[in-house]
């Protein structure tokens, strides 16, 4: 029987209640005192580790929560299906119509079983991933009771409506004068939103939302595992058959990520004539066209990271055409490697790549431009060089163990300013 939609609390592991710190006395005797346990509900519709870039993102802080003076309780509609040490409390979930390899938690469905988790969790801070019936089901219990929140932008919605909509056209606008409606309402009560861009900064604050409530935070790179000394000859030549340029994209293969540009860009690269290995990394609900539109591509599906480190390392140039980007970990990823991208001048993305340094940007729908910039650099060796040495050296500063120690700093002065806001 599908367990979708029980409610199930899983619990592996309980984190300690208090930790110790120090504390000054009126006669200046230093003395111990237990330092409360800041605890967290943490709201994502999704906990499949590994499933997107925003989940990744995810669990780059999930994997840092430490062991002592944190406990955090998530609440989902997908459990994760690793062995997972915190505590779960799943919600009703169901398959979102526009894209099938996701399915949205619908909380009200157990609302008083989900209320009476949080009643019982009491928790000092909420966290919350996106703007969903599930977000905003945690978002109206944390106002309602006075708690804190923290969420993180990791999904562009709005750049999805082109896709979602292309066969009801006339739907596209009032669908993102919708989701401008929400983002405003929904950011604008929380206390802290991480953005990683400025330019997505700006383009919240054109739809209403506060820059009072937000802060810039850019994502990570595990430089140890993405670099160019990961560069594998005998690998890529293993997967490819040849020792041929090769020309990478590395994404779920879904229609927001404008699929159809990067086809116009293989069509051109076939009609030209050009001698490269067109290497596919990843899957999705396009996969199949895309085999089938692109028959001389090298098609990797889903890697794991070790063997994606040494794909990235071993490729010349990384192709990205998508627009619907908040961030963008792949660029980052390439560049890390070694790996130079020419990507779409729109969404996030944009904002990690400097032109004509570190890379290069292209009309995001036009596929000669991306062809006149890969065949730029596959014939200028040098100018390869100088931008894989920019790319590398803006990806080095960008280390996860710095931002997940900003975060939970953020989260305890989160947690503290609304005790100290009780007295």
């Amino acid at each position: 029987m599908d367990n979708t939609f029980d409610i199930e609390t899983i619990e592996i592991k309980t984190l300690p209640k208090a930790n110790i710190q120090l504390e000054t006395n009126s006669n200046g005797r230093t003395k111990h005192r237990p330092k409360p346990t800041v605890k967290v509900a943490f709201f994502a519709d999704i906990l499949i580790k590994d499933f997107d870039g925003a989940i990744k993102t995810m669990y780059q802080l999930i994997n840092r929560i430490p062991a002592h003076g944190f406990e955090y309780t998530f609440f989902t509609g997908t459990s994760p299906k690793h062995r997972f040490k915190h505590r779960v409390v799943k919600a009703p979930a169901v398959r979102i119509p526009f894209n099938i390899s996701y399915k949205m938690a619908f909380p009200r469905l157990r609302k008083i079983k989900l209320l009476l988790s949080l009643s019982h969790f009491n928790p000092d801070v909420v966290h919350i991933t996106t703007p969903s019936a599930l977000g905003f089901f945690g978002l109206n219990y944390a106002k309602k009771n006075n708690k804190p929140v923290l969420s993180v932008y990791h999904t562009h919605f709005i750049s999805y409506m082109r896709y979602y909509f292309k066969y009801a056209p006339f739907l596209i606008k009032p669908v993102e004068w919708l989701i401008k409606k929400m983002y405003k309402s929904f950011y604008n009560r929380c206390d802290m939103v991480y953005v990683p861009t400025l330019k997505i900064m700006e383009e919240l604050q054109s739809y209403g939302v506060s820059a009072n409530v937000m802060k810039l935070w850019q994502r990570g790179i595990d430089s140890h595992l993405f670099n160019p000394s990961k560069k594998d000859a005998a690998f890529i030549r293993k997967l490819t058959g040849n020792d041929k340029p090769c020309i990478l994209f590395v994404s779920r293969l879904v229609w927001e990520k404008n699929v159809e540009t990067l086809f116009g860009i293989y069509d051109e690269i076939e009609a030209r004539g050009i001698d490269v290995n067109f290497v596919i990394a990843g899957n999705g609900v396009a996969e199949d066209i895309a085999r089938q539109r692109m028959k001389n591509a090298v098609f990797l599906g889903f890697l794991n990271h070790h063997d994606l480190a040494k794909v990235y390392a071993s490729c010349d140039v990384f192709v990205f055409t998508s627009v619907s980007e908040t961030y963008g970990n792949v660029v980052v990823e390439a560049m890390s490697s070694g790996c130079v991208p020419v990507i779409a001048n729109g969404g996030g993305s944009q904002a990690l790549v400097k032109h004509g340094v570190t890379g290069f940007l292209c009309e995001p729908d036009n596929p000669a431009a991306y062809i006149d910039k890969i065949t730029t650099l596959l014939n200028n060796h040098k100018l390869r060089e100088n931008m894989q040495a920019e790319g590398y050296k803006y990806a080095l500063p960008l280390c996860w163990d710095e931002l997940s120690g900003e975060y939970f700093k953020d989260i305890e002065s989160l947690a503290n300013k609304k005790e100290n806001e009780r007295f």
